[in-house]
């Protein structure tokens, strides 16, 4: 396992916009259709395809395609094709979220394979990151790398409490009248507020064909299956050959960062990535060192 060392949070490059990358950008891309084993599934694709292999963005808890950073999107799209989408149940995807990562990972490779792909790369953030380690154990074949960020392995230590972590977030985001991933995905010092209040400005950019909302019974059932990933036996992650970049910031309260270490450990082919100062969203914060490190990652 290879640890990368990053900068103090408060030399993060916050001068990225929208024109950086110019011609279609995650903020005008349209959003296509595609049926999977009988669901359609909504997704919005970026960037050309020059390595012949595609990234697939797996989204966080109750995130639909307009809660991907377009630094984050735009950046990576830059040299690769990469695809975010919405999972059963999750936006304008219809349907009823499984109650299992397993099921979710099932679906996201029906996705994928609909898609026509017999190998892309992954990304997965948070609840991604959950998905993502069950796609390259269910299907190893069909991964050449992974970046998992924000997450940690099955049974990790306090997963089993993100249930009761979100919704004393989102009350106390209702009473503040604050989005509640101010709290959920940030540090409360300066650079903390700073980050979130910016990265929140960042997933308004989108102004038309905006995705559709995620229903309450859906996103309870997102967190039963988080729940039951936290409280599940510990996965064997040495058979993951693939190599795979783990990434989250210090002071995360979601999935507290010792799982990220830990994961990292469990993989047999790590680099470690762990951004000072920052919380669950540590790659948001950093968002230009982190998509200086996936560029380089991918491309090795």
């Amino acid at each position: 396992m290879a640890k990368i060392n990053t900068p103090h949070a408060q030399n993060y490059a916050a001068n990225s916009d929208a024109k950086t990358y110019p011609g279609i950008t995650f903020q005008n891309v349209k959003t296509q259709t595609i049926n999977a084993s009988g669901t359609d599934f909504y997704y919005r694709k970026l960037g050309e395809n020059n390595s012949g292999v595609p990234v697939i963005f797996l989204n966080h808890l109750a995130a639909t395609m307009d809660n991907c950073d377009p630094r984050i999107m735009d950046g990576i799209a830059a040299q690769h094709q990469i695809i975010c989408f919405d999972n059963r149940g999750v936006g304008a995807t219809k349907g009823k979220t499984p109650k299992t990562i397993a099921e979710m990972a099932k679906d996201a490779r029906a996705f994928i394979h609909a898609l026509g792909y017999e190998k892309v790369d992954l990304v997965g953030f948070s609840l991604g990151g959950f998905i993502s380690q069950e796609i390259l154990l269910q299907e190893p074949q069909l991964v050449r790398k992974a970046i998992i960020t924000g997450t940690g392995p099955a049974g990790g230590e306090g997963i089993n409490k993100v249930t009761r972590i979100t919704y004393l977030d989102i009350m106390r985001g209702l009473f503040s009248f604050k989005d509640a991933k101010t709290y959920l995905f940030f540090n409360r010092n300066a650079n903390g507020k700073k980050a979130a209040k910016e990265f929140l400005s960042r997933l308004k950019e989108r102004k038309e064909n905006r995705d559709k909302r995620m229903k309450i019974g859906n996103f309870q059932r997102q967190l039963k299956a988080i729940h039951s990933w936290g409280k599940q036996q510990t996965q064997d992650l040495s058979v993951i050959k693939q190599p795979v970049l783990v990434a989250n910031g210090d002071n995360d309260r979601m999935v507290p960062s010792n799982n990220t270490t830990d994961l990292a450990k469990r993989l047999t082919n790590s680099q470690l990535i762990i951004y000072k100062d920052s919380g669950h969203g540590g790659i948001f914060q950093y968002h230009d060192e982190f998509v200086k490190s996936a560029l380089a990652f991918l491309a090795k």
